[in-house]
């Protein structure tokens, strides 16, 4: 199987599901050095008249600094056959495990930026905008007990959507 490019506008998938249910793995850095994570928070639309991707990283993960160092990352979106790689890249640190070696998934480059082969898509972005979740600006206060009471804060990102690439 190989990728072929499609616009925005050609993809097919429920936003609901693919972030909801299927999860994706937000990956970032360099085709040389770079860290994945399992993301099941985020969305998918259109913000200042450009396609992008909203994800949603705790400042504690490994992720983070790479996402803070560079301009790009990748969603990948894997079949539902990658379920236990998807678990355990979200509840692996990149700090203490190599989850390429532990996972089985083969890195590829796509624009320069690091994905992976088995993904159904996967889409390119780049950063537009980010900045921290503020604890005073939750309307509903119970989401900070539920969400944040034992962990960090997270930071939002916004991607322009660059590249849209689907397994055909």
């Amino acid at each position: 199987m190989a990728f072929i490019k499609k616009t925005t506008s050609e993809l097919t998938c429920n936003p609901f599901t693919t972030i909801g249910k299927d999860w994706f793995l937000l990956t970032a850095g360099t085709p040389e050095d770079f860290n994945t994570m399992t993301c099941s928070w985020g969305a998918m639309g259109v913000i200042w008249n450009v396609p992008s991707v909203t994800a949603y990283v705790r400042t504690t993960r490994h992720t983070f600094g790479y996402l803070e160092g560079g301009n790009t990352f990748t969603i990948s979106v894997f079949p539902e056959e990658y379920r236990k790689a998807l678990s355990f890249c979200g509840s692996h640190s990149g700090r203490d495990t190599d989850k390429v070696k532990e996972t089985g998934l083969t890195p590829i480059e796509l624009d320069g930026a690091p994905a992976f082969a088995e993904a159904k898509l996967v889409l390119v972005c780049e950063k537009m905008y980010s900045q921290m979740l503020e604890t005073s600006e939750f309307a509903d206060k119970s989401l900070l007990d539920t969400f944040y009471a034992k962990d960090a804060m997270h930071k939002m990102y916004i991607g322009r959507v660059l590249a849209a690439y689907v397994q055909e």
